[in-house]
């Protein structure tokens, strides 16, 4: 598609198990909104809400179907060709063609026509590593990896301004790479795996690795006033920022295997820079830093001193990348 000067404006979507994001874009973010995720009904009333909320913003902002140029969509779950959710367990979505289902549902407002409608999806990950490209900590850069930590470990692979989907839509899945030693290994990954980075990496598997290892020494913590329900990520951290032993070396431990899981992927698409994203990086330098030695330390040479830095979106990372996906495609 050709880019049309007449058409300025493009709404980015970023569709989570609890809300769903909204942005209304030109060269920047004008206007965002959230409502609540519908689950019920295997899923079946996020679309056309999608479809409605679309609707009002134009609607609301003065926009006809002709001046918008589309509406990019990111889901918590692999696409494949831009529009077919082949499984989505948090939305309840099975081989879902979710481009063409929305545009069915905006087809039915007054003057909307499938000739100028126009829709993307993606995986949420790899557009919130799109959405960094563009207005955040990758500016700049034609070529990102990003991994966003959170409940699990996602991540976004963006090569030559586009993102990285794989044949099956599952490029990226840096969480699972099966990358610990057998000895750092607590019970077993979401996916049924052993081993994977997500086991340690992510809020919960670090909060898991944390008490097994309470369990197994002598060392005092202050995290052993914690109590099993309600030992967190955040506390780890800022124990060890206080410079709890213990709680250090947690940290350490997870920032040893981000690190070689960086590397790994570094040693296959050799980008630019590397983001440290979601929930967990709230964690900042102290994260950062630690991350970055190890990675080093485990890279080969000719990528060795790649940039390793914060993600700078925050959660408007998703709304900014399922808008550049349209935005990029007509430049």
């Amino acid at each position: 598609m050709q880019n049309n000067p007449i058409k300025k404006w493009v709404i980015g979507v970023d569709v989570g198990g609890t809300e769903i994001k909204f942005g209304l874009f030109d060269d920047k973010l004008t206007e965002k909104w959230s409502i609540p995720t519908n689950r019920s009904d295997s899923g079946s009333h996020i679309l056309p809400e999608i479809a409605g909320e679309v609707h009002r913003c134009c609607l609301r902002n003065g926009i006809s179907p002709e001046k918008l140029r589309g509406i990019g969509i990111g889901v918590p779950g692999p696409v494949h060709d831009g529009g077919e959710v082949r499984s989505c367990v948090n939305l309840g979505w099975e081989n879902v063609r979710a481009a063409e289902v929305l545009t069915g549902y905006l087809s039915g407002f007054p003057g909307w026509t499938p000739e100028n409608i126009h829709v993307r999806c993606a995986n949420d990950a790899n557009a919130a590593a799109l959405g960094e490209m563009w207005l955040g900590g990758g500016r700049g850069c034609r070529s990102l990896v990003m991994v966003t930590l959170g409940t699990g470990v996602g991540g976004g692979i963006v090569i030559g301004g586009k993102i990285l989907n794989g044949s099956r839509g599952c490029a990226g899945e840096i969480g699972h790479l099966p990358c610990l030693s057998e000895a750092d290994i607590v019970g077993r990954c979401n996916c049924g795996n052993r081993g994977c980075l997500e086991q340690i990496a992510s809020a919960t598997g670090i909060v898991a690795y944390a008490k097994r290892e309470m369990q197994r020494t002598s060392v005092k913590t202050v995290l052993g006033k914690a109590g099993e329900e309600t030992l967190s990520a955040e506390m780890i951290f800022n124990a060890g920022k206080a410079g709890d032993a213990f709680a250090d070396g947690i940290a350490e431990k997870m920032a040893f295997y981000l690190g070689r899981g960086m590397a790994a992927v570094c040693a296959v698409v050799n980008p630019e820079k590397i983001l440290i994203g979601g929930g967990v990086s709230a964690a900042g330098e102290y994260l950062r830093a630690k991350t970055e030695k190890h990675f080093r330390e485990q890279a080969f040479e000719g990528f060795r001193n790649t940039p390793v830095v914060l993600a700078e979106l925050g959660n408007q990372a998703g709304i900014a990348g399922a808008a550049y996906m349209i935005i990029s495609e007509q430049e």
